[in-house]
């Protein structure tokens, strides 16, 4: 039980960053947003992790190595490991540190589309029916 109620806890803190992003993104600040945008991303990805296998990611690392285990074992998780690497790669990567962020509009669908890519991890996790 204690590893359910981590779980839910670890999709709470997702969900308070996915909020923050959205509040930051309305401030006109895009890179930091796609940055919280992501961290909330990695967060609902740790607790899909934690609630599918039992170990929660200790780094994004472990995180990108577990969600694409969980992909090659169950194909429902394709979708969701391709929109982890679009995330880290164009939210955290090219747009937080390398400033290269994709043009306005589609940064912005990118990262109020974080709220679904919670939803399905949720999913996933048993978490959401």
């Amino acid at each position: 039980m204690v590893e359910r109620e981590r779980v839910a806890a670890i999709f709470a803190d997702a969900w308070v960053l996915y909020d923050d992003s959205i509040e930051i993104l309305e401030m006109g600040k895009q890179r930091i947003a796609a940055e919280v945008a992501w961290g909330a991303t990695k967060r609902a990805t740790d607790a899909l992790i934690l609630a599918r296998t039992g170990r929660e990611p200790s780094g994004t690392g472990q995180t990108t190595r577990g969600i694409s285990n969980l992909a090659r074992v169950e194909p429902e998780f394709a979708l969701l490991r391709a929109r982890f690497r679009r995330r880290i790669g164009t939210l955290h990567g090219k747009c937080f540190y390398e400033g290269n962020c994709p043009e306005p509009e589609l940064l912005v669908l990118l990262i109020r589309r974080t709220n679904s890519y919670i939803r399905q991890a949720e999913m996933l996790a048993g978490m959401r029916l």
